[in-house]
């Protein structure tokens, strides 16, 4: 199969139609220059203007109209069961990325973190899904621990200028 053409911007929405799918895991979907490949083993080259989260996109539109959507790849996570509200506070005190649903919280692997909310009375369990944690203070962007640096709280759309 040859390479398919370049980025032509990103998409917010799904389109009327879907050519194909990019399945990514969270630190894949943290992108500024990459060479990605299709479920069905197609290459393509983005280059977006600055680190993007993919998490604010639904998918590509590339040059010669091809539509991918961006699905998030199941990972290997921890399932956080107990006091909600308490452990939550904790585990954003530390700028952990965190996904939060009705009944459980879900966190990447972190024995340091695991350690502390064991001994906070979580109820620990390991799965693998996909992990869409909570966008930044402003619902987008990313949370990063204190390890890793400074988030960026808006994203660019190459064709067409940067929202926030």
């Amino acid at each position: 199969m040859t390479d398919l053409p370049p980025l032509r911007r990103l998409l917010l929405s799904r389109p009327e139609r879907c050519d194909g799918a990019i399945i990514l895991d969270y630190d894949g979907r943290l992108i500024r220059r990459k060479r990605l490949v299709t479920a069905e083993g197609r290459g393509f080259l983005v280059d977006l203007p600055e680190l993007t989260n993919l998490d604010d996109w639904w998918g590509f539109e590339l040059e010669d109209g091809t539509i991918l959507e961006i699905v998030p790849a199941d990972e290997p996570l921890i399932e956080v069961t107990g006091d909600l509200p308490r452990l939550a506070w904790h585990i954003g005190n530390r700028h952990t990325p965190c996904q939060i649903e009705p009944h459980r919280l879900l966190i990447r692997q972190d024995h340091v973190i695991e350690g502390m909310l064991s001994t906070l009375g979580a109820r620990l369990r390991q799965v693998k899904a996909p992990f869409t944690p909570e966008g930044g203070a402003y619902g987008h962007g990313r949370t990063m621990g204190h390890d890793h640096g400074h988030s960026h709280e808006h994203v660019h759309d190459p064709a067409h200028g940067h929202a926030h």
